[in-house]
């Protein structure tokens, strides 16, 4: 909480920085970009031969943002700070989802390279975010992927709990489940799972479902709501009857 009051105090110096800057545009070519993803690669994912044998990614991630997040995990286990870059990469998520300006700067690849760079490096700075996730964050403006941040930081929690032998398991309801409910629900998840897995129980609201519980985790979906039965039973009566049969 006290991270993300310090990035929302740095919107005045981003106004700043954002408008002062704007003025030039530097275009980057292709050759660039496929150079500092070079960079990204050889700075994130890669260490003293010895140590690349240690750290492997638990999960398989594809895509951009699956490739970005997996070298930015390889980074933080070798830096021993997984916790922290987790922390700072979900406090800029949630900082920016309260700044329009923030968002709209991320997501608009007109503004120059160079205005996107000064931006994250005085942000940063201003938070006191570790080396670690200023210059991958760096690395994202220089890149033109900052408008991937959310995607990315998602993918890196993915990876920070599989590293963690936790399973996220979201259940939706239509008010929040009552402390004990959650409590059985969580046991019931863990049985099922197993040992050397930890649920992490998320709640989620839709007053949609009408009423009952739609649990999801890993691939599977468990949909016992009232919406999912009424539509079941109203298939059932308009299917016709087969008199031949009784």
């Amino acid at each position: 909480m006290a991270m993300a009051a310090r990035i929302r105090s740095t919107y005045p110096l981003f106004h700043r920085v954002f408008r002062s800057d704007f003025s030039f545009h530097t275009p980057r070519s292709t050759i660039h970009q496929t150079l500092l993803c070079s960079k990204l690669s050889k700075n994130y994912s890669t260490a003293s031969p010895e140590k690349d044998e240690k750290v492997k990614v638990p999960l398989a991630l594809f895509g951009g943002s699956g490739n970005y997040a997996s070298a930015l995990y390889l980074a933080a286990v070798k830096g021993n700070a997984l916790d922290k870059v987790e922390c700072e990469l979900l406090d800029l998520v949630k900082a920016s989802k309260n700044s329009q300006l923030f968002s709209q700067f991320t997501k608009d690849l007109s503004v120059p390279a160079e205005t996107r760079v000064k931006a994250i490096n005085e942000i940063c700075g201003e938070a006191k975010f570790s080396d670690l996730t200023k210059n991958f964050l760096v690395i994202l403006a220089e890149n033109g992927r900052l408008r991937h941040i959310e995607s990315i930081a998602k993918r890196f929690v993915e990876l920070t709990m599989a590293h963690k032998g936790e399973v996220k398991a979201i259940v939706t309801s239509v008010i929040p489940l009552p402390p004990q409910e959650e409590k059985e629900l969580k046991e019931t998840l863990q049985e099922i799972i197993g040992q050397g897995k930890q649920v992490k129980l998320e709640q989620k609201i839709d007053p949609s479902i009408l009423g009952g519980l739609v649990v999801e985790y890993g691939q599977k979906v468990f949909d016992m709501s009232i919406k999912t039965r009424a539509r079941q039973m109203e298939k059932f009566l308009r299917e016709p009857i087969n008199f031949g049969s009784i």
